[in-house]
């Protein structure tokens, strides 16, 4: 059985919190454990550009970043650990699948909605004031992170699961139009890590200003913890165990010392001693990993050649990946004429599991075309009515194009039948 990809990007925008590492560096770094997956891990510094605009803000989160993930037990023999910007055919794959991604699939992106929404609340005649072209097509950026490698399994936070969705409809777009080269990545939601809560009870984030920096001094790290809000209730009254407290304390934990905790909250301890409590078992853990990575920190060069290293390991497979898609979108060699005879070919090897990939990939980009239109009929008062109107319309846009315009708007037709079976 072949092993799966698992993939990670880490944008270089801030300092390393304790909700970073238990959201998405610990899970990751015991995956990359795992012999049945190969895991790619890399630093997002061309992601960090798109509403960062201070160098050295940048250039500090990339290095506190790379140190934070080594000083934590990251093996680079079993994961390869990169920075984006030393893989030069990530941004060409970018260009390429740009010139393959329909817009409107990037207008219905959250974070260029969310800027649209803003500007619109404001007033703002200028929908578009603010937005770059970074932010408006960023998710073919993290596709292209995504898709270089092949990656099956990306890990991700709820809010991020449309982008892996986009990646599909991208990759299955480049699959059915030029050759089937990419696999359809599928997002993976870790629900026990997406709320990992902050000083407030809220969940930690730069955001909110609510962090905890994972390797604080001792001194600011009792501060930070003493600082979190907690109920009226008096030592000797039972509280509710599930606190933010008991939350970090579990995150830490194994399961007998959690469920030691938990009572101790129900018999009534005081906030004070559980925060003490919390503090002292935290900084035992990290203190370790501090002490390494302030280590790191003060030895940089060495943290480069890491970088390096891994970025000569995933070019080993992305100089190589690259020259296929070129070669598939018709960037090559003037002498080469192979390409449509190795296609003939190809397509009479393809198994029935490469066809159905490809046609899932052709109907998902297709219906990502069409979901205005059904978001139309579920949205209206007679739904059968709107559904038997849209299809005649559909009917006769059909009958009044030609040639590649006139298929295009039947495939969409005829997945709009299949859609609205139910209706018609």
């Amino acid at each position: 059985m072949s092993k799966k990809t698992v993939l990670t990007g880490i944008t270089t925008t801030g300092t390393p919190h304790i909700g970073n590492y238990l959201g998405a560096i610990k899970p990751a770094i015991e995956a990359s454990e795992n012999p049945a997956f190969n895991s790619f891990f890399f630093l997002a510094d061309f992601h960090a550009l798109i509403k960062c605009h201070e160098p050295e803000r940048v250039a500090q989160s990339t290095r506190e970043i790379a140190a934070t993930w080594l000083a934590l037990g990251l093996d680079t023999d079993k994961a390869t650990f990169y920075r984006q910007t030393d893989i030069p055919e990530i941004t060409e794959l970018t260009w390429i699948l740009t010139c393959q991604t329909s817009k409107g699939l990037m207008n219905r992106a959250h974070a260029y909605k969310a800027s649209v929404d803003a500007n619109r609340e404001a007033g703002n005649e200028d929908l578009d004031d603010g937005v770059t072209m970074g932010l408006f097509s960023y998710p073919i950026l993290m596709a292209a992170d995504i898709l270089m490698f092949n990656a099956d399994i990306i890990p991700v936070g709820k809010d991020q699961i449309q982008h892996i969705e986009m990646a599909r409809d991208i990759a299955g777009r480049f699959n059915h139009q030029f050759e089937n080269l990419f696999t359809l990545p599928s997002a993976q939601v870790d629900e026990e890590t997406q709320l990992i809560p902050g000083l407030d009870g809220r969940k930690m984030s730069k955001s909110y200003n609510n962090t905890i920096p994972l390797f604080s001094s001792t001194d600011e790290l009792r501060k930070l913890i003493n600082q979190i809000v907690t109920d009226t209730r008096m030592p000797g009254e039972p509280k509710d165990p599930d606190n933010t407290l008991m939350h970090l304390y579990r995150c830490f934990a194994n399961e007998a010392e959690s469920n030691a905790m938990r009572q101790r909250f129900i018999e009534g301890i005081g906030w004070g001693d559980a925060k003490t409590e919390l503090f002292e078992y935290i900084d035992s853990k990290l203190s370790s990993p501090r002490t390494r990575y302030n280590e790191l920190m003060n030895d940089l060069g060495a943290v480069e050649e890491v970088l390096h290293k891994g970025a000569e390991r995933a070019r080993e497979h992305s100089a190589p990946f690259l020259d296929k898609v070129r070669h598939a979108v018709g960037i090559r060699s003037l002498t080469d004429t192979t390409r449509t005879q190795q296609k003939v070919v190809k397509e009479k090897e393809k198994s029935g599991a490469e066809i159905a990939r490809a046609e899932e990939g052709r109907r998902r980009a297709i219906l990502m075309q069409i979901r205005p239109l059904l978001d139309r009929v579920e949205q209206a008062e007679d739904k059968a009515a709107a559904a038997q109107t849209l299809i005649a319309e559909k009917t006769a846009e059909v009958e009044a194009l030609k040639k590649k315009a006139r298929q295009k708007a039947q495939n969409e037709l005829d997945l709009l039948t299949e859609e609205l079976a139910a209706l018609l």
